[in-house]
């Protein structure tokens, strides 16, 4: 057999486009039509179309393509259906600022020509993130793949717009919504986040209608008095209790209030009593509709203010309004004070701006019956959460749900399919575009300009990309999915909508289980952001280290329940370890020259083949068990322990015994296991770096094939899988008392400063009746090797410590003869030195937890690392104290 060459130096960028060319040519991401396995689905959370995918797509897509290859190897039909997002808001968004850039509204060119200018920029977007996906090697099945704006989503839409209009669980009405005047539209409940801001609360007088008397009012936002249409305090209240039915007068108008009593008004806040404005909050919404006031809106859908204000302050914007109304009420002896005040305000979740109560007719979805199926399905335990966690969350959320508003004034996204009769004034809900009015079968009808909140396709993400209404062959195979995996950001906006979507209309949970991912965050702990500059490009680690790199670095730090903190530099950690696998492979393939492999059923395994078959097992086993509980850091730490800890730095060190032998048998044998052990464990690794595991295991020579069953691409290799034959104790147990005994020597060697080529003396005196002394005489020539010590005397006999320094271990007591191989002045003066430098710090740790001050103020976890910290000085003390007696 041929030595098979390896470029000395790793270089991912020789062959992930190519494999990932190799992949899709070959088709290997499509389900397995022959496997009678239960499918295992994922549906990817589509991104939004007009974005860049950043780090936390990363993340999101590694995880998901992590167990999707894992899947796949285990035999089930496998399919991870990609797809991305219209992202009505955002995509709008990002085509007018391209518009204004050219000098140009979005009606300058109509809606019709604003709309094929935005399928435009889709398909730009689109490309982009394809490849970006590629790139890192998201294995899906890219013929399936799917845009919550095609026809067949589109169809799946307006079925359930309709159905649920039909149900009466869809309504229009006049009703206060949040609004975004920088996005020109109503956004849910879900969409505003909330920020603390410093403000001001202004203090100002409404004197009393028919005398010299005035209450104080006190607010944050001054300018809405101007929509005003009542005074409220508490019933219970005996400052005012005189004033309930009375009437107050509005400063800077001719309007009068009605002072009115309503349980809401807190006594103690300010002077007890508030201004009702039912349009533009949504508690005096609620009070206005208990005491039937009036509704004054006085925005307009810009956010300047409008004709129902006096006409000084007609357009202009809140904040200009607000200085104004502060400065006419001074002027006009209203004002008394304003004082520092810090609150809660809402922004809109996508430009931020500062969201206005508003007045407006919108379409909502009633949700308590949806809810209500949502939440039992979850309490039945037909969805499980991971981590454990967010299930209060969920839960939390679906108890307390309020109607979603789910229309839009935007252009691009699905148009709401109702049309209005401009005869009779009458209504119609279609699931095909009309030609006439239901009712009086004019033509003369049109359709509402609102398109539905992005959400709402995305509700639908799972049965209707696999073709729902339709009874697809997909739908039946593949719904419900097996897993989600997204962040907890949008557990609201998404995953508690598919859960309600699902029940409804498919009787069934869309996904068994919901893996909730954190955060990807600096260093410093604060979240990614344009603003901050602290991003991270998936592809610039992927250009500098390599797509391989990225995905274990990721599927290493990713701790359930946990936010990932990152900068470039934590990438290193995936590319030392892909170089590893690399040079690993390389050293094992070059020694395959002249070699001859062996039928796997004549091949007799050494105790340390028997060693690390087991390791190879206990790895596969743990392995599965973590990823089937999503446990990828686990996971990702067994394999990364597995090859580099026991196949490279033992195992294969100790191969190099029999490969630098002269007994070309065993050099047969042992390069047979080598490249038998370096074929499963690049199956083991696969899922969480498929790119090098891909290139070097179709670089394994032909003839592994005739003795161990691979396939020809390594996406449909077998993963690992526990075997009872390979347990072995026995080998486990000796083989832990040969690492004691050669990491005693190497530690020594360490303290001393001996390089491990220089030759050591070492005589072992085993323990009697142990079997330390069996052990060790059967593998003297591996110790020998792993030690560098070609005078190794092993017995039960004392030998002479003239010389030496003893280490001591489980069973045995190793003498290594240093004297003749440093310089004992020297090491003498260095060692007294740490002796005093120890005693020094000794003293002090002592003294701080002597201090009765430092033990009453301190933490627990401060004390006991303090604690720990004087404990292990102790035992270094003790240590440095031996070397100093024996050097003596």
């Amino acid at each position: 057999m041929k030595a098979i060459e390896l470029t000395k130096a790793f270089n991912p960028r020789d062959f992930e486009d190519r494999l990932y060319g190799f992949w899709l040519e070959n088709k290997l991401f499509a389900p397995d039509k022959s496997a009678e396995k239960e499918p295992y689905v994922i549906v990817i959370p589509p991104p939004n179309v007009t974005g860049m995918l950043h780090m936390g797509h990363g993340l999101n897509n590694c995880l998901q393509d992590i167990l999707i290859r894992y899947r796949r190897m285990t035999g089930r039909p496998t399919l991870w259906l990609p797809g991305s997002d219209h992202a009505g808001i955002a995509t709008q968004n990002v085509v007018e600022r391209k518009l204004q850039e050219r000098g140009i509204k979005k009606e300058d060119i109509g809606r019709e020509q604003f709309i094929k200018e935005t399928w435009k920029v889709k398909e730009e977007h689109h490309a982009i993130i394809i490849k970006q996906l590629y790139k890192i090697g998201c294995s899906c099945d890219w013929d399936r793949e799917r845009f919550t704006l095609d026809e067949g989503l589109s169809k799946a839409v307006r079925e359930v717009f309709v159905s649920l209009f039909e149900k009466g669980m869809i309504y229009k009405g006049n009703y206060l919504v949040n609004w975004c005047s920088s996005c020109g539209t109503a956004i849910s409940d879900d969409e505003v986040e909330h920020d603390e801001i410093s403000g001001k609360m202004y203090h100002y007088r409404y004197p009393l209608a028919g005398g010299s008397q005035s209450i104080e009012i006190a607010t944050t936002r001054p300018e809405t008095m101007l929509g005003d249409t009542a005074v409220a305090v508490h019933p219970n209240d005996q400052r005012y209790r005189n004033l309930i039915g009375k009437s107050a007068m509005l400063p800077l108008t001719d309007r009068q209030l009605p002072i009115i009593a309503d349980t809401y008004v807190d006594m103690e806040f300010g002077s007890g009593v508030v201004k009702v404005t039912p349009a533009h909050d949504p508690n005096d919404y609620e009070i206005g509709i208990r005491h039937n006031l009036g509704r004054i809106n006085i925005l307009s859908p810009d956010g300047t203010l409008n004709k129902n204000v006096p006409e000084k302050y007609r357009g202009l914007t809140v904040m200009q309004a607000r200085i104004e109304v502060i400065k006419d009420l001074k002027d006009q002896g209203f004002f008394i004070k304003e004082e520092e005040h810090k609150h809660q305000v809402g922004h809109c979740y996508r430009c931020h701006t500062l969201i206005e109560p508003y007045m407006s007719d919108q379409w909502f979805v009633k949700m308590r019956p949806l809810a209500d199926k949502a939440l039992e399905t979850w309490q039945q335990g037909n969805v499980n959460f991971f981590p454990r966690k967010w299930e209060n969350t969920y839960a939390h959320w679906q108890k307390n749900i309020r109607d979603w508003c789910i229309s839009r004034q935007l252009w691009w996204g699905h148009r709401i399919p109702v049309w209005y009769c401009n005869s009779c004034g009458e209504m119609t809900v279609s699931r095909e575009n009309p030609d006439c009015c239901s009712s009086c079968s004019s033509k003369d009808i049109h359709q509402d300009n609102d398109v539905l909140d992005t959400w709402f396709s995305s509700a639908l993400w799972p049965f209707s990309t696999l073709g729902w209404p339709e009874k697809t062959k997909d739908l039946e195979r593949f719904y419900p999915t097996s897993t989600l995996v997204t962040g907890y950001d949008i557990i609201f906006f998404w995953v508690a909508r598919m859960i309600m979507m699902g029940m409804e209309f498919m009787k069934e949970v869309p996904f068994r289980d919901v893996y909730i991912h954190g955060l990807i965050r600096d260093k410093k702990g604060r979240k990614m952001s344009k603003s901050l500059g602290n991003g991270i490009d998936p592809l610039e680690v992927v250009d500098e280290y390599g797509a391989d790199s990225l995905r274990f670095t990721i599927s290493f730090l990713t701790a359930q329940g946990q936010d990932i903190l990152i900068d470039k530099e934590t990438f290193k950690l995936g590319s030392k370890f892909a170089n590893k696998i690399w040079n690993a492979s390389r050293f094992i393939l070059m020694n395959l020259e002249g070699r001859e492999l062996l039928d796997r059923g004549n091949l007799s395994c050494s105790q340390v083949d028997l060693w690390i078959l087991h390791q190879l097992n206990e790895a596969a086993a743990e392995t599965r068990k973590s990823l089937d509980n999503y446990r990828f850091n686990d996971a990702a730490q067994v394999v990364y322990e597995f090859f580099w800890n026991d196949f490279c730095d033992w195992y294969i060190e100790a191969v190099k015994l029999s490969l630098y032998g002269d007994d070309e048998k065993e050099k047969n044998r042992a390069a047979t296991m080598l490249l038998l052990i370096l074929e499963e464990s690049l199956r083991l690794l696969h899922p969480f770096l498929p790119f090098i595991t891909e290139e070097i295991y179709q670089r394994l020579p032909e003839e592994l094939g005739k003795v161990s069953n691979m396939d020809f691409s390594i996406v449909k290799a077998a993963y690992p899988e526990e075997k009872s034959e390979r347990k072995n104790q026995e080998a486990v147990a000796d083989f832990s008392l040969l690492q004691e005994l050669v990491r005693s020597v190497r530690t020594l060697r360490s303290e001393f400063t001996i390089p491990l080529e220089k030759d050591i003396k070492v005589a072992v005196k085993a323990e009697k009746g142990h079997s330390s002394l069996k052990v060790f005489n059967r593998e003297h020539r591996l110790i020998s090797l792993l030690i560098n010590s070609h005078n190794l005397n092993i017995s039960e006999e004392e030998p002479n410590r003239q010389g030496s320094i003893p280490v001591v271990g489980r069973g045995f007591e190793a003498f290594v003869y240093i004297k003749d191989v440093i310089d004992m002045g020297k090491e003498l003066v260095k060692l007294q030195k740490e002796q005093a430098k120890i005693a020094g710090q000794i003293d002090r740790a002592g003294k701080k937890l002597a201090n009765p001050t430092f033990l009453e103020k301190a933490p627990p976890e401060v004390i006991a690392n303090e604690k720990s910290k004087l404990e292990e000085l102790a035992r270094r003390r003790e240590k440095i104290e031996g070397y100093i007696k024996d050097l003596a």
